[in-house]
């Protein structure tokens, strides 16, 4: 089965079959969670700012108290070292107190990047900041957004990010749609947003920026943002609640993101929990 899927992604382009490879070497739980953080330190993880690569002479990247914290000082990423699939990700955020550079003054920002391939600092942000992959947006009123962030893989070649949701109603000021289970099919290609389910469509990137109807913690408080990934598919929950769903995902494997994007932000639990039988 495995040689027949690498055949199809071959034929497909280069960039698919460095994804297939990368899908038949990941990991999934199966009858016990996978914690990815211990508590104590970053076993597990690597490192990587625009500025520093693999290098964090500022320290932004630490353990406090048992928590892991982004300072949120430069662009850039925790990195899991292995690649994972079939999986119930679940992770518990809150904010910290500062914005950096650019971000001061705006909505605070992070987000769990899922099915990272290719190497490090690969996409297309023109400063090598992330990696190729399909993000959950994790930003003050839009927690929950799905995003397909693209780039390149180890030989300089596109890789074919894609994703289908659901989608209906009128979209928003730049032009993304916002998920609806009832909705019609609606396909990204390579790079673009779909909005979470009840985001505010008057949403504007300002600092503490709350919408009506949105479901992570106020404040301070700890919000937990659930990636349930099964082959293709990717659910995401907000605190319980289902906010979008995406269908037909390339790649379905890779590595597990933490984005530094200009805001503090704190992580005390990543787990890799397995999938219920359907």
């Amino acid at each position: 089965m495995m040689r027949t899927l690498l055949l199809v992604a071959m034929i497909a382009g280069p960039a698919a079959a460095c994804a297939e490879q990368s899908s038949n070497h990941a990991v999934a739980p199966r009858r016990e969670p996978i914690p990815l953080f211990n508590g104590r330190n970053l076993d597990g993880w690597t490192t990587w700012l625009v500025d520093s690569r693999r290098k964090d002479p500022r320290g932004v990247y630490s353990v406090v108290d048992g928590m892991i914290r982004i300072s949120g000082d430069g662009l850039g990423y925790l990195s899991t070292k292995r690649s994972h699939r079939d999986y119930h990700l679940v992770v518990d955020f809150r904010w910290g107190g500062k914005n950096w550079g650019q971000r001061k003054g705006k909505a605070r920002d992070s987000g769990i990047f899922l099915h990272g391939i290719g190497p490090d600092g690969n996409s297309y942000d023109g400063k090598g900041a992330f990696k190729a992959a399909v993000e959950c947006q994790v930003m003050q009123g839009a927690v929950g957004d799905l995003m397909l962030i693209k780039g390149r893989d180890e030989a300089g070649r596109d890789v074919p990010l894609r994703a289908t949701f659901r989608v209906a109603g009128r979209p928003d000021a730049d032009g993304w749609p916002f998920w609806r289970p009832d909705g019609k099919p609606h396909t990204l290609r390579r790079w673009g947003r779909v909005n979470w389910r009840d985001k505010d469509p008057a949403w504007r990137d300002v600092l503490g920026f709350r919408g009506g109807r949105d479901v992570e913690s106020p404040a301070d408080q700890w919000t937990r943002v659930e990636c349930i990934c099964r082959g293709d598919r990717i659910r995401v929950l907000v605190n319980g609640r289902q906010v979008n769903e995406a269908r037909d995902v390339f790649p379905a494997a890779g590595k597990l993101l933490l984005q530094c994007e200009g805001s503090e932000v704190f992580f005390r639990k990543v787990e890799l929990r397995p999938l219920p039988d359907e």
